[in-house]
């Protein structure tokens, strides 16, 4: 696969902080990428960069081949934006929203009514229409943000934490329609999120600490990295756990093994099959590896 985004050397400064320091990273075309850190790490900026509302201070920033210093806005076009804030005009009605929207991209008539059905039943709105975005809830307006931000139907998708504060049902609906749009379109998604269970299914993540990245891979990759496994051992009494020699604790009605990785694992298993009558063997969450990586907790959901 090609890198659709390129990012080298970026850096942008406010006054005396440091923003972003020589960030460099590459994202795949049709891949999710996630993009973590806490409040205040740099995302945004980064983002406002990608979306042409930042100037850079250096680096270079290139757009399925484009020079974004040099055609912002051919990349503005390939480019669907959610805010973590909603951008919508609450006294018009859903379908005035996404029409003034679509004007913007030569999108009208024929045309437009397409495309408004299309994303109407993608997203569940069609009942929508008609009301007044300030009249909506939550997650209804979220879904509208989307379809906005769908409206062009742009090669890359941006989420600036789409789901902060949805309920779980609203959650689920979201992500299903982006699983839908990259199998179906190979759309991009650039990710910036809190929960971690949507973190773990990136194919790509870039933790990111006062501008700089401090790790990068896949989940998998990441976790064997920075966490643990955990063996959940069950139906067995404590000094049959003690004599194993590694580090363990009571939960509930089993006892949680904590080893370096599988491999440990697996000697423990193989060595000692009286004990491991019934267990289960799981990685450490994305959450463990954020802190262990930043110190920090990332605030959210719990994680895969």
């Amino acid at each position: 696969m090609v890198d659709i985004i390129q990012i080298k050397d970026l850096n942008k400064s406010f006054g005396d902080i440091h923003a972003v320091q020589n960030l460099s990273f590459c994202v795949k075309e049709g891949d999710l990428f996630a993009f973590l850190g806490v409040n205040g790490a740099g995302k945004s900026t980064t983002i406002h960069i990608l979306c042409g509302q930042l100037q850079k201070d250096s680096g270079s920033v290139i757009i399925d081949g484009a020079d974004i210093e040099h055609c912002p806005d051919d990349i503005k076009c390939k480019l669907g934006v959610v805010f973590q804030n909603s951008v919508l005009d609450a006294a018009l009605c859903v379908q005035d929203n996404l029409q003034s929207r679509a004007a913007l991209y030569g999108l009208t008539g024929p045309a437009f009514d397409q495309r408004l059905t299309e994303l109407s039943k993608l997203l569940g709105f069609e009942d929508l229409l008609k009301r007044p975005v300030g009249k909506l809830s939550g997650g209804q307006r979220r879904r509208i943000d989307i379809a906005r931000a769908l409206i062009h139907k742009p090669r890359i998708l941006i989420l600036d934490e789409p789901t902060t504060g949805l309920d779980p049902q609203t959650r689920k609906i979201l992500w299903n329609v982006i699983a839908d749009l990259r199998k179906n379109e190979k759309m991009t998604v650039f990710l910036t999120t809190h929960y971690m269970e949507e973190a773990a299914e990136a194919d790509y993540i870039v933790i990111l600490d006062s501008g700089k990245i401090s790790a990068e891979g896949t989940p998998l990759e990441l976790k064997n990295k920075y966490t643990a496994d955990y063996i959940m051992l069950y139906g067995v009494d404590e000094a049959a756990v003690k004599l194993l020699n590694v580090e363990y604790e009571q939960v509930r009605d089993a006892y949680r093994l904590t080893v370096p990785n599988t491999a440990k694992a697996t000697e423990l298993i193989v060595k000692h099959p009286e004990v491991f009558v019934d267990y289960e063997i799981t990685k450490g969450k994305m959450d463990d590896v954020f802190l262990n990586v930043t110190g920090k907790k990332l605030e959210g959901g719990a994680g895969k």
